[in-house]
């Protein structure tokens, strides 16, 4: 890596149970597109979701500020999102650009709300993806709006038709498109492809790449 400074940072955080090693294929197109990329691994089901953002996000910050980026973005998948919100719930940052969501429970997942009833999975979860829940005391749901500049995409197809009955309207197999949206983002997209594929499919990274140029999408959403 260089330390230009003309370098803008993107900031990768994967999903709950994934690791950095999911957000490969996105972190070479932003390469390839000429970015500083910081791929942040974080043990998603080892705290909560305050601990993983403090721990996540910091740590991102830190890194893009080691290269002296000009700006620093964020490429968050599902959980990742919301340690973004969290973690600039009350803060700001000077460098701060753009943020893409990547099918981000913004609202909750109602796929959460039925599997933590579950013994075997309240063991499995972790706190963080225990707290991903649809009611008003679940973490996505204290947030409040975004104040930063955002771009969510969310997944409209699912091969998981058990848990698209969990789900209102169309779903990527884990979270709702409605679910995916939130108060005070500039755009919104909804993409053919499933909550796992979409870190691997060609159309999601041409429009992280547009957002992140542009501030927009290049196809909007009308739903």
């Amino acid at each position: 890596m260089t330390t230009d400074t003309n370098k803008e940072c993107v900031i990768l955080l994967h999903g709950w149970g994934r690791s950095d090693k999911s957000m490969l294929i996105i972190s070479m197109a932003l390469q390839h597109a000429g970015y500083e990329v910081v791929n942040i691994d974080y043990p998603s089901n080892d705290k909560t979701i305050g601990e993983l953002s403090e721990l996540a996000v910091s740590e991102g910050i830190r890194q893009c500020e080691a290269l002296n980026a000009s700006k620093i973005h964020f490429v968050a998948y599902s959980l990742g999102g919301i340690l973004v919100r969290h973690y600039f719930k009350n803060r700001t940052l000077d460098k701060l650009g753009r943020v893409v969501m990547l099918g981000t429970p913004n609202k909750g997942s109602e796929v959460i709300d039925h599997y933590r009833k579950m013994y075997l999975f309240r063991q499995l979860a972790g706190p963080a993806g225990l707290a991903l829940g649809t009611s008003s005391a679940d973490i996505p749901n204290t947030l409040g709006a975004v104040k930063f500049e955002l771009g969510v995409i969310a997944g409209s197809m699912s091969i998981n038709p058990f848990l698209s009955l969990l789900l209102p309207g169309d779903d990527d197999g884990k979270v709702s498109v409605d679910s995916t949206k939130v108060e005070g983002m500039k755009d919104h997209i909804k993409l053919p492809t499933t909550h796992p594929t979409m870190l691997m499919s060609p159309s999601v990274i041409k429009q992280i790449l547009c957002f992140l140029k542009t501030g927009s999408f290049e196809t909007k959403d009308n739903t």
